[in-house]
């Protein structure tokens, strides 16, 4: 089987499909916003790389969510809950980590199907 690289640049790829199986990190794009714009931007971002491979958030099946501050945990779950489909919610684990852009206070990996 093979590994479908998509956008791939010489550091990374914006996504990876294999065996029918998306691999995306989102990162916010509103960096000087606070952690529930951040979180939903970076949901935002998840949504369109989904759609363009041809599925939506109710096929992710993994989520890893990475807080600069673990104090932002609410402010991170009041976009999450907004967005994220009643009865769809994926397997999710939140974890406090030093991102390396300090703007960063939120970035987030999926594992979804196709």
């Amino acid at each position: 089987m093979s590994i479908e690289r998509i956008n791939p640049e010489k550091r990374w790829s914006d996504a990876t499909v294999f065996n029918d199986t998306i691999y995306y990190t989102s990162v916010p794009e509103n960096l000087d916003d606070d952690a529930t714009s951040q979180t939903a931007n970076a949901l935002a971002a998840i949504d369109m790389i989904l759609n363009q491979l041809g599925t939506d958030k109710t096929r992710i099946l993994d989520a890893t969510i990475f807080l600069a501050d673990g104090d932002d945990f609410q402010a991170m779950n009041a976009a999450w809950d907004a967005w994220v489909p009643a009865g769809k919610a994926p397997v999710r684990c939140t974890v406090q980590a030093k991102l390396m852009n300090p703007k960063y206070k939120v970035e987030i990996k999926i594992i979804a199907a196709r």
